[in-house]
C-alpha cells in the first residue's frame, strides 16, 4: 500500500518542522515548500519564497511529478493532505507599518495559502478524503497592539477556512483551521507557559488521520498552564488566553 502524502509549507523549523516530523514518523511521505531548506533526507522540498505566491503552483506540480516518476509513472496527482503553515510575523503599529511589510504579510500569510489550496484541490478531490489544515492563530480573534498585519491576515485565514469547509465537503475534502495560542517556536524556548512544537505537530497529525466521517472545522489550542502574572500588552497577550 502506498504511503499517504502530505505537503507542508514552512517545514524547515518550529511548528512546521514538528508537523512534518510527526507525519514522517507516522509513515507519511512529506513534501515541503520552504524558503530555507531543512536538508533532511526524508523531506522532499522545494525552495520557494511564499512572499511570491505565483511560484507556488509550479513548485507543487514539480514535487508531485517527481514523486509520480519514482512511483513508476502516472500524472503526479497523489496528494492526500496539505498544511498551510508558513507565516510572516512583521510587527509594528498601523501608523508605522510600511506598505512593503503589509504586502509581504498578505502574500505569505494569506495569498500563498490560497495558491497552495488551488494547486492542491484537484489532487485532493481525486483521492479518498483529502484534508486541508490552515494554521491560524489566536491573533486572528484576539488582537493586540503592534499586530495589525499579523492579526488581520490570521482573521482572514479563519474566514477562508470556513468557506473552504462549506465549499469542498461535497467533493470529499475537509478543511480545518488550527488556532493555537503561545507556542515555544524559537530554539531554546522551554517555557512551561507555552505549548511545545511537538504537541502542535501531533495534533495536526491527528487531524489528518481523523475518521473519514468526521469534519473538524476549527480546533483551538492553548498552553495547559498560565503564568501567575499575566502579560497585558502586545504579542504577550496571547500567553494570557
Amino acid at each position: 500500500m502506498t504511503a499517504r502524502t502530505a505537503l507542508v509549507t514552512g517545514a524547515n523549523r518550529g511548528s512546521g518542522l514538528a508537523i512534518a516530523t510527526a507525519l514522517h514518523e507516522a509513515g507519511w511521505r512529506v513534501l515541503a515548500l520552504n524558503r530555507t531548506p531543512a536538508g533532511l533526507p526524508w523531506l522532499r522540498e522545494r525552495v520557494v519564497d511564499l512572499g511570491r505566491p505565483g511560484e507556488v503552483a509550479a513548485a507543487v506540480d514539480e514535487l508531485l511529478a517527481e514523486l509520480a516518476d519514482e512511483d513508476g509513472g502516472g500524472d503526479g496527482d497523489g496528494l492526500d493532505a496539505v498544511v498551510a503553515n508558513a507565516v510572516d510575523r512583521a510587527f509594528g503599529t498601523v501608523a508605522t507599518l510600511s506598505p512593503a511589510a503589509w504586502q509581504r504579510a498578505l502574500d505569505v500569510n494569506l495569498t500563498s495559502a490560497v495558491a497552495l489550496v488551488q494547486a492542491a484541490l484537484p489532487r485532493l478531490r481525486a483521492g479518498a478524503g483529502g484534508r486541508i489544515v490552515l494554521m491560524g492563530s489566536h491573533a486572528g480573534s484576539r488582537y493586540f497592539e503592534g499586530g495589525g498585519s499579523y492579526c488581520a491576515t490570521k482573521a482572514a485565514l479563519k474566514a477562508l477556512a470556513e468557506v473552504l469547509l462549506l465549499e469542498e465537503r461535497e467533493h470529499g475534502v475537509v478543511t480545518t483551521l488550527v488556532s493555537p495560542g503561545a507556542i515555544a517556536n524559537l530554539p531554546g524556548d522551554s517555557s512551561e507557559f507555552k505549548m511545545s512544537t511537538e504537541s502542535v505537530g501531533s495534533t495536526v497529525r491527528w487531524l489528518l488521520e481523523a475518521p473519514a466521517d468526521l469534519a473538524v472545522g476549527e480546533i483551538e489550542l492553548r498552553p495547559a498552564r498560565l503564568p501567575g502574572s499575566l502579560p497585558v500588552t502586545g504579542l504577550d497577550r496571547l500567553q494570557a488566553v
